[in-house]
């Protein structure tokens, strides 16, 4: 159960999201992407004409487990996405997009519901790069990748966070600590700023664990 979950996210950061188990994580992300209809409280975003009410179409979901049209192929699918926002990339090409995801030829053209979890991944990755929403939820997206893969994702995130707020959420500590310019803890409900002086600490770790243990004083921190 959120309470008080009260934040202030930036553009130009990428935020590592950490709780326990049950914490709140998803529920989070499913109360800011307008999945679950929330009893109290908002979410505003302040941009080039003001702050306004966050909308379901200025979010963009990494989901852990991908829902993609599994009856269309890759190429397909990712085709009738840039249709439908044609004004956003006039003069787009779809195969860029494809090797950008190191996506071969023939993966490209096979059909969704063959593809790995990770391919899967990269197929909802390109849909943020076309569609552009200012605001990216990352639910456990990088866990199903492997080494090269990954490595690549991280470094096209660190380029995508310059126009949007990426919120990474992440069970695995040395990921957050590599990825992302603030870590933030959901415990009892609420949203608390790790301090800046533990990113790249020796410390990092072991406070994060212990402060996961004693939540008793997490929104002191």
């Amino acid at each position: 159960m959120l309470q008080d979950a009260g934040f202030h996210f930036q553009k130009g950061k990428i935020y590592g999201l950490l709780g326990r188990n049950g914490a709140g994580k998803t529920t989070l992300f499913n109360c800011l992407s307008g999945e679950t209809q929330i009893d109290g409280g908002h979410a505003r975003l302040k941009d080039g004409e003001g702050e306004r009410k966050l909308a379901e179409a200025d979010i963009g979901y990494v989901y852990s487990l991908p829902i993609l049209p599994e009856f269309l192929t890759g190429y397909e699918f990712i085709k009738f996405f840039l249709d439908i926002n044609r004004d956003k990339h006039p003069d787009a090409n779809i195969d860029a997009y494809f090797d950008r995801m190191s996506m071969s030829g023939e993966d490209r053209h096979r059909l969704i519901k063959n593809y790995s979890h990770g391919m899967k991944n990269k197929i909802q990755m390109m849909l943020f790069l076309i569609s552009k929403p200012p605001v990216i939820l990352l639910d456990e997206p990088l866990t199903s990748f492997d080494v090269i893969v990954a490595h690549e994702m991280k470094n096209m995130l660190r380029e995508m966070k310059r126009d949007h707020i990426l919120i990474f959420s992440t069970h695995i500590l040395q990921l957050a600590a590599d990825l992302c310019d603030e870590i933030v803890v959901l415990n009892n409900g609420r949203l608390s700023a790790v301090p800046a002086d533990w990113l790249g600490s020796a410390e990092f770790e072991p406070s994060i664990i212990s402060l996961l243990k004693d939540t008793s004083h997490a929104e002191d921190i």
